[in-house]
């Protein structure tokens, strides 16, 4: 159920909801919106009566919620979740509500010349925020697993070093969650770990931001309901990230579901990036399909950027050049602005 306040209702009228959801034996979950505040009731096995609140100071109305995912549905938020972030030179990042953000850098940090070179490019380029992977979870136990904590210190040198740009990096252990958050300004749990229960509630209990990517073989309302973990621990700076599906298809890497992005959007209120990468595992198709998700209204892109692609230690193959992406982002501006979004 999502009780509805009025647009006067008072901080007090809030609380009293609140209380009364609690004894009751449920859970209170305040979701701010652009004029007045909902408050989404979750832990209830069944209907409610819209009764029990009726005679309660500030309410507006007492709705039903017929989704399974509750917290992220537009049922409960109509209007887009929007998450500001610090920028590079003390500009804001904006991602949702009509803006549209790129994230850009190496697949896996490697070394700090590779780093910086990469970070100086792709914000020449115009891109938002600095990606790379400190952790990374390989399907091989030979593979290169990343630098971990010294990938993470470069990262946060990175950051310093391009004025300010937010970094995300992934995080896949409930362990590093503390140490992770206090470095990343966004925290990525990827596509193996969408349905690690604990560390989709652990990430939800810090207030960084979240990217969730899409499980390889997940459907959309298990996407929905992983992000419903993440929220339903008070983090509503949630946004999703469509990367590509496991099909039968062997000539890509993966299916990028472009499909589902307008799907995903008429059902949450949550943001959705695009990641092209991983989408097609093939630098050669990664612009055509970046593209292509401008134009189906995503509100971001991820895009691998490896200085030298043919030496990469993960994922080589996928990552664009500094200036293929240069050109990458000239078309993407062109295509934003015939469907009225905002770099």
């Amino acid at each position: 159920m999502l009780i509805l306040m009025k647009a006067d209702a008072t901080d007090a009228d809030v609380e009293t909801v609140c209380a009364r959801i609690r004894e009751l034996g449920f859970a209170p979950n305040r979701i701010p919106g652009k004029t007045r505040v909902a408050i989404g009731i979750t832990g209830n096995p069944g209907a409610i009566d819209p009764a029990i609140f009726a005679r309660l100071p500030g309410i507006a109305e007492a709705v039903a919620v017929s989704r399974p995912w509750k917290l992220v549905s537009r049922e409960v938020k109509p209007d887009d979740t929007v998450i500001t972030l610090p920028g590079a030179g003390g500009t804001d990042v904006v991602i949702g509500g009509g803006r549209f953000v790129v994230m850009a850098g190496p697949c896996a940090v490697e070394s700090r010349e590779q780093l910086l070179t990469t970070a100086t490019a792709v914000l020449e380029a115009g891109a938002h925020i600095l990606r790379g992977g400190a952790y990374k979870p390989r399907t091989s136990p030979y593979a290169f697993q990343g630098l971990k904590e010294d990938g993470i210190a470069l990262l946060a040198e990175a950051r310093a070093a391009t004025g300010g740009m937010p970094i995300i990096t992934e995080v896949v252990d409930t362990r590093d969650v503390e140490f992770v958050a206090s470095h990343a300004d966004i925290l990525q749990v990827g596509a193996r770990n969408m349905q690690n229960f604990a560390l989709l509630e652990a990430v939800g209990s810090t207030r960084r931001p979240v990217m969730l990517k899409r499980g390889m073989s997940a459907t959309i309302q298990e996407l929905l309901m992983a992000a419903e973990y993440i929220v339903s621990k008070g983090n509503y700076q949630v946004m999703l990230c469509e990367r590509g599906i496991r099909t039968f298809e062997p000539m890509t890497r993966n299916t990028l579901d472009l499909g589902a992005i307008p799907v995903i959007k008429r059902l949450t209120h949550l943001p959705v990036i695009v990641d092209p990468s991983h989408g097609t595992g093939d630098y050669r198709s990664v612009p055509a399909l970046a593209r292509a998700a401008v134009a189906v209204g995503a509100d971001g892109l991820m895009v691998e950027v490896h200085p030298d692609p043919a030496r990469a230690l993960s994922d080589g193959p996928q990552s664009l050049t500094p200036a293929n992406f240069a050109r990458l982002m000239t078309s993407v501006r062109a295509i934003a602005d015939v469907v009225g979004l905002r770099l």
